[in-house]
Parts: structure tokens; sequence; C-alpha cells
């Protein structure tokens, strides 16, 4: 059926499942789209999960690799799923998505080479992760922001309510001039962490117009915090959506000679190194990273073995105090 409608041969429909190399990108993208279209598991695929599984899963991060080695949230995931799965038969392959072509990834999650798929650091135009759970078990370790389909399942902490618990601190600890770093306008986290300052800030009677994006990473943080010093507004307290610009924000606010907490009082989210090590240490919302790579590696075993799966599980999370507010 996938062959009539592509409009090619069988082994040609196989030779693409198959991820071999001798096939055109336009034969590809319209096997692919029937496949789509069609609901097709491929044949190898369909055995193994019914009968000969392969005991492998995927976890798929859709980051080049100087994030994912810079970036330790992924490594403490990634301890919490390889805990987890060291208590079963299956094994984990990683799959540092951005560094290959998509379509080739793809490919080899569809080929019947891994039982199910974890999906980390979902970003707007990462669609195709969404469309792979209709032939795949298929988990995401946080919201994806393109559309959900029946066959989605998430684990994820509530970063609307985590950044609104942190706006809420600084407020009740006085400050009424509110500014934000917040994350990428392309990942779910970024913008629910967005979301819930704006709501708490604006439920409190303050403006909310402090805001600059930036990318998870120092560097952005230390970029988006001189562009808030050169904008003219006032702010005596800022959230930061995490850990990583936090440090870089506390490194520019250094150069214009502010301290913390004395003239800006500073919190995030995440309670990793940079938290911990920040001059001055951090108040943050933890999400517990490692706790979150368990839970999305034993949904996905259950889902795989047919056991009845939530569609979403939120993670708790807790506000650690420290001296930056």
């Amino acid at each position: 059926m996938v062959a009539a409608v592509a409009g090619v041969s069988r082994s040609t429909v196989s030779r693409v499942v198959n991820a071999s190399p001798r096939v055109t990108p336009d034969v590809i993208a319209a096997v692919n789209a029937a496949i789509e279209q069609l609901g097709y598991v491929p044949n190898r695929a369909a055995r193994s999960l019914a009968s000969r599984k392969t005991q492998t899963i995927a976890l798929v991060i859709p980051e080049n690799t100087a994030k994912f080695f810079a970036d330790p949230y992924f490594s403490s995931v990634i301890q919490g799923v390889a805990m987890y799965l060291s208590t079963t038969e299956y094994t984990l392959t990683l799959l540092i998505a951005s560094e290959v072509d998509p379509e080739k990834t793809r490919r080899y999650l569809q080929g019947g080479n891994v039982d199910g798929a974890l999906i980390l650091s979902h970003h707007s135009d990462d669609r195709s992760y969404v469309q792979l759970a209709r032939s795949l078990p298929v988990v995401f370790g946080g919201r994806p922001t393109s559309e959900e389909g029946p066959n989605t399942y998430i684990v994820d902490v509530d970063n609307v309510a985590a950044a609104s618990t942190a706006t809420r601190y600084l407020i009740d600890h006085g400050r009424r001039q509110l500014a934000t770093i917040a994350g990428p306008q392309n990942m779910a986290a970024g913008i629910d962490r967005l979301d819930g300052w704006r709501a708490t800030t604006e439920d409190a009677g303050l403006d909310s117009s402090a805001v600059v994006v930036a990318d998870f990473t120092p560097a952005g943080g230390a970029d988006a915090m001189r562009q808030l010093l050169a904008s003219g507004k006032q702010f005596d307290g800022l959230f930061v959506a995490s850990a990583q610009m936090a440090s870089g924000a506390l490194t520019a606010l250094r150069e214009r000679g502010l301290t913390v907490p004395k003239d800006v009082s500073i919190i995030t989210i995440d309670n990793d190194y940079y938290a911990q090590h920040a001059t001055p240490p951090l108040t943050t919302i933890e999400q517990p990273t490692t706790t979150h790579g368990a839970a999305i590696a034993e949904t996905l075993v259950r889902l795989i073995e047919g056991h009845e799966v939530e569609r979403l599980t939120i993670i708790p999370t807790r506000l650690i105090e420290r001296e930056s507010v």
C-alpha cells in the first residue's frame, strides 16, 4: 500500500525504511509522506514490537554537541534514564539529532532498530518527532511545542507554576520593579516560564514589559542582562529562566558595579552547578532532573510493554532559598 501511494516499488520502500543511501531525497520524501498518510509501521519494527524486541531505547536530543556537553541538565537526565534502565533488560542509544540529517534519524527510529524513543529538548521545528509517535512508542521529556496527537506522552515539570512561584517570591520579598530573562520562544519551557512570570507580575499590578529572550546559556544570559541595563528600564527583581543564564547575568551586573541582592534580587530555575556555585549562590526552583530522567524511561518501558500509561505526568519542583534574594 505504501509503495502504491508513493508511486514507487516495494523494494524502494524497503530501502527507505532501512535507511539505504541509494535513494534520492525526493523518493525518501514521497515514501515518508505515504507512511505518515497511512499510519504505516514498517514490518521490521512491527515484528520487533510484537515478538522480537530489540531491547533498545533511543534517547533523542535535537541539539548540537557543543550545547549538549556544556549543559548539566542533559547529563543529569541521562543519569536518571540510565539508572532506571539498569533495572530492566533495555539498553540505551543516544542520538544527538541536530548533528545528523533529521530524516536519517527518523528513518533509523522507524526501521526497527529500537523499541521506543525518548525525546528531550524539543523545539518548535522538530514536528517530525510528534508525527513519529504514530508508528513508534515515544515519550517526551518536556511538552512539545507542536500540536500533540493521540499518541503523545509527556513527562514534565509545570513550568508555568515554577515561574509563578519564583516571581511571587520576589514580590513577597518587596520587589516591585520586575524584569525577566526568558528562555527561547521556540521551546515550551521558554514559553511557559515567560507566561508564568508575566501572569504573576500582572496579577500583582506590576509592569511586565521588561523582557529579554536568550538561549539558556551563560553567554546568552550575559548579553540579555546587558540589553536590560542598556534599555534604561528600572528593576530591582529579576527572574531568569535558567541557572546558566542567571550566572551570565551576574557577570554583566558585576561589570556595571551592581550587587546581588542589594541592588537586584535574582531568582532562577535549576539547582545545578551554576546555581550552587554562583556568587552569591542562587535562590532557585529545583526541577529534579535525575528523577525526571527515570520517570520518562519508566513511562516509555511501560508503554512498550503494553501497560496503561498517563498521557501527562508532572514532576514536582521545590523552592531552594539561598543568598540572591
